[in-house]
């Protein structure tokens, strides 16, 4: 089976890619050990932020940093047999958040941001799955005024620097917008440019059974068995071996073990997370997806019910679950919405890909000039997909890409 191009990865990055190499008339093969959208592209908020513009920093005050030392939080907890592995990262993302550095960050990551909800959209009405996206925003809901005004001093900053639009919203505001909520509210924030989707992993399988429809072929394989093959590649699949003229590697949180094989050496690491979903409690309705900011927990709408989701777990990749995070939030959850029985059998768990710079790894591999790197996308893979998939096909095929790409490439690193 030979083809243009070998896609490793079929979350919502390497499915995206597969697309706009498909449609620019290359012959391409998606490969993944599972079917697309069943990886990090299955959970997570669904949400494609195009209000975040500034990527999630690590905090560092000390304050907070004390509070989270504690490891008792629902929006942080870590594995303390993880941490040494994890210090040079942690050190890396400490030092980048401080906020002259994410300033400038910002301004990089925002170009890709701008085009986040538009790209998804053509892809959406191409693949025949506009209906998973709801055009109705997020809202982040506060318990006190210092909370609130925090959150509206940054969204007023974004609103000058980038364009983001939002409404404030006071109780009575609230109470229309999400009328089942907790009444002690003290209001909330309203992101009207973002889009909420009912069904992360579906959106990505009805991408990729658009990419058939165009000619494409999803293989399930083993990204690990990549070798050169001549100035290709040659990758193992349950049909056969399968060499390609060129190779993207789009693994997300598993991009490491193949582009150490060949190595590399990128700063990645995973921020786990997790979801359970609930029924609501009979006639009540959760319209947008909502952020408890002072308990750092999300409620989602989906199609399979109301999905809380938690923040950060700081972990080996492959330690086993440790949801204690969802435990912590669930009983604060109920008091903001009338959440029902659970849904799910047991928790679902995610790993995120994330560099110290908070920025994706985007662009042509360093040393070998038939590869492609497509990861490290952290909170944001979701947002980023459709956009890093038009911007990786650009350039692979000789066209302008949509933005500058060069704050995103492997070399910024020292990559080996």
């Amino acid at each position: 089976m030979k083809f243009d191009t070998v896609v490793l990865g079929a979350g919502i990055v390497g499915v995206s890619i597969a697309i706009h190499l498909q449609k620019r008339g290359r012959s391409v093969a998606l490969v993944d050990r599972k079917r697309p959208g069943l990886e990090t592209s299955f959970g997570n908020a669904g949400l494609l932020q195009r209000e975040g513009v500034y990527p999630y920093a690590l905090p560092r005050d000390i304050g907070t940093l004390m509070h989270y030392a504690r490891n008792a939080s629902i929006d942080v907890h870590y594995h303390r047999d993880a941490l040494p592995g994890l210090a040079p990262f942690l050190w890396a993302y400490w030092r980048n958040s401080e906020p002259a550095r994410h300033a400038a960050i910002a301004r990089q990551y925002a170009t890709l941001i701008e085009h986040c909800v538009t790209e998804h959209e053509v892809l959406a009405h191409e693949a025949g799955v506009e209906a998973l996206l709801r055009p109705t925003g997020w809202i982040k809901v506060f318990h006190t005024a210092a909370a609130q005004d925090e959150e509206l001093r940054d969204a007023e900053r974004w609103h000058r620097e980038f364009g983001v639009h939002y409404n404030a919203l006071d109780p009575a505001k609230l109470q229309i917008a999400e009328p089942h909520l907790d009444r002690s509210l003290v209001g909330g924030l309203h992101y009207t440019d973002a889009v909420s989707v009912t069904d992360p992993g579906a959106l990505v399988a009805g991408y990729a059974a658009y990419f058939e429809r165009l000619g494409g072929r999803f293989l399930m394989g083993d990204a690990t068995s990549l070798e050169a093959e001549g100035e290709g590649w040659r990758v193992m699949t349950q049909d056969g071996p399968v060499s390609a003229s060129s190779a993207v590697i789009a693994l997300g949180p598993w991009a490491k073990d193949v582009t150490s094989a060949l190595g590399y050496r990128l700063p990645l690491a995973v921020k786990r997370g997790y979801h359970m979903h609930y029924a609501p409690q009979p006639g009540t309705v959760l319209n947008h997806p909502v952020l408890d900011v002072d308990n750092g927990f999300l409620i989602a709408p989906m199609a399979r019910g109301i999905r809380l989701t938690t923040g950060v777990e700081l972990a080996d990749r492959d330690a086993p679950k440790t949801p204690v995070q969802l435990m912590r939030a669930e009983p604060v959850a109920r008091s903001l919405f009338p959440l029902g029985e659970r849904v799910d059998d047991e928790p679902w768990m995610g790993r995120r890909p994330c560099t110290p710079d908070m920025m994706p790894i985007i662009g042509p591999a360093p040393r070998h000039k038939t590869m492609w790197f497509a990861f490290g996308h952290a909170h944001h893979g979701l947002t980023l997909g459709a956009v890093t998939g038009r911007l990786v096909a650009a350039m692979m095929t000789g066209e302008e890409p949509l933005v500058d790409v060069t704050p995103f490439r492997a070399d910024r690193f020292d990559a080996g």
